[in-house]
């Protein structure tokens, strides 16, 4: 299972923390005036449902930069069809966004209404967007009162063996 919750900074530095927690373990965090880093756009993760492990993360600073946009829509185009992607946003995500638009559409992921720091977080099985899992905090004020965040149990089988993984 996957759990995952977003984060947007504040006018002042009121601490808030995002993390994605695969099997109630903890694989990736970030803060806004906290302990730990501001990983500032969309941070994806490549998961492995069988084996509840993450296989490789990236972060694209769509706030920053146009160009973070379309590597990170190269990024998901790239995946293989069934790969399982945890998104989660930190800071601001949508200031260059619009370049990764048609592809997170594409993917299940309609983000297009997400304002300046607002966030959003998602899973996704690529090549099947009716499986989308989303959540999206439209504006600023509704990512502090309560951030995007979605709670998923991914199951498959791999051999004889069912699996469950809990994001």
């Amino acid at each position: 299972m996957l759990a995952y919750s977003s984060y947007g900074p504040d006018s002042g530095c009121t601490p808030k923390i995002g993390y994605v927690k695969l099997n109630e373990a903890v694989v990736w965090q970030g803060s806004w005036c906290g302990s730990f880093s501001n990983h500032r756009g969309v941070n994806v993760l490549l998961v492995d449902p069988f084996n509840c492990l993450v296989l490789e993360s990236h972060r694209f600073d769509t706030c920053v930069s146009g160009a973070r946009a379309t590597e990170l829509s190269s990024y998901l185009r790239s995946l293989n069809y069934g790969s399982v992607v945890v998104g989660v946003t930190a800071d601001e995500p949508q200031w260059h966004l619009s370049n990764a638009l048609p592809t997170l559409r594409l993917v299940g992921v309609e983000v297009a209404d997400v304002r300046y720091r607002g966030s959003f977080a998602f899973i996704i099985e690529k090549g099947y967007p009716t499986k989308t899992a989303l959540s999206k905090a439209l504006t600023e004020e509704e990512s502090h009162a309560s951030p995007a965040r979605v709670n998923a149990v991914i199951t498959g089988m791999q051999s004889d063996v069912i699996s469950r993984c809990s994001v």
